[in-house]
């Protein structure tokens, strides 16, 4: 009964919902079974492509649980079936080759593409199809703005908010509401911070970037800043705005220099852009740069934000199969879930990783 259509329903034993690297790479994974993709933009891997400005990072030197703000236990399980060693091996036998930037990431040498066409044979691919409405009788049914299909197993990739350009939406929180599951609130994530009255003189520097150390929630991340007309950006933010809800935290513009020694050196030899330094001086006392405490006002929205924060709640996957624990052969994977890696390319390495530990029954 492979693809056929029965009264204007269309039936395969698997549909997937969203043709990004997690769904993708479960297509790939049971290529060999009757499975589908339902996909509402125009073309496959549209995040896949446009990521790390065309390069896609795909994952990082280092991958621990450390990097993932979700539960630990749960994203064991995936990351043991599929490592970033693994990963990078599936890729290799693909004929991709990432190479290393900053010593730490992983990008495509020169394109997304080397990455996106692993996935282009893939079969079953309904494009332009944006699901309305799922519902369970014998089998799930889902509902587009064109067409019905129908399958035994139905897989939950579609992702969370951000990009919304691209197509993003809350479908797949709204299918797991629809079976009982509870939703963590989702929230823009790896995404740059407005600021409040006190700090309006950030924005007075905007394009400037330095090099600082951000302490929030009890991690510490150091890399670039980046000022901007909204308020600041920069790796060094996006990775503290997975972490931050509420309240302040604490910035240490002169990471490479040592309190003691900050009070020696003359203010030419501070590592600082000089707009930034003078405006800061005309504000607060030397000593600040190693600890500036703020409370960002907000950020830039999904618009902006690289991955959603939160999702369907893990307690209530199998976290060695990603089924559903409410209804049966409805499983969940990748953004969707409440599962969020920080900045550097593990994101993806947890949408192919989750992928990969779905198991299928027979």
């Amino acid at each position: 009964m492979e693809g056929c259509s029965i009264k204007n329903i269309i039936y395969h034993d698997s549909i997937i919902l969203g043709a990004g690297a997690s769904g993708l790479m479960v297509a790939h994974k049971y290529r060999t079974r009757d499975i589908a993709l339902i996909e509402s933009n125009a073309s496959i891997a549209q995040k896949l492509k446009i990521s790390g400005g065309g390069k896609c990072n795909i994952t990082n030197i280092s991958v621990s649980l450390s990097n993932f703000y979700g539960d630990s236990a749960f994203v064991k399980n995936s990351l043991e079936k599929f490592s970033r060693d693994d990963l990078l091996g599936f890729l290799k036998e693909h004929g991709v080759k990432p190479v290393i930037r900053k010593n730490r990431y992983y990008f495509c040498k020169n394109s997304s593409d080397e990455i996106v066409n692993i996935f282009r044979k893939t079969k079953n691919v309904y494009l332009n199809q944006k699901v309305m409405e799922v519902e369970k009788k014998e089998n799930f049914i889902l509902k587009t703005q064109t067409k019905t299909y129908a399958c035994k197993n139905l897989i939950i990739a579609s992702g969370g908010l951000s990009y919304p350009r691209i197509g993003a939406s809350d479908i797949a929180f709204k299918i797991a509401e629809t079976f009982g599951h509870s939703i963590m609130t989702p929230k823009p994530a790896l995404v740059g911070f407005t600021v409040q009255k006190e700090q309006f003189w950030f924005k007075e520097l905007s394009g400037l970037s330095a090099e600082v150390a951000i302490k929030v929630a009890g991690k510490t991340f150091q890399e670039a800043m980046l000022f901007t007309h909204k308020g600041i950006s920069g790796p060094v933010v996006l990775n503290a705005s997975l972490y931050w809800d509420k309240g302040e935290m604490e910035v240490d513009f002169v990471p490479s220099l040592s309190a003691t020694r900050l009070q020696k050196v003359r203010k030419r030899e501070i590592p600082l852009p000089k707009r930034f330094l003078n405006a800061f001086l005309e504000r607060y006392p030397l000593e600040m740069l190693k600890e500036y405490r703020f409370a960002p006002a907000g950020n830039f929205g999904y618009s902006k934000a690289e991955v959603t924060r939160g999702g369907v709640c893990t307690d209530e996957v199998d976290a060695k199969t990603m089924m559903s624990l409410k209804e049966k052969n409805l499983f969940f994977v990748g953004e969707c879930l409440d599962v969020t890696g920080e900045l550097g390319g593990y994101n993806f390495q947890w949408a192919f990783s989750s992928a990969q530990n779905l198991i299928l029954g027979r």
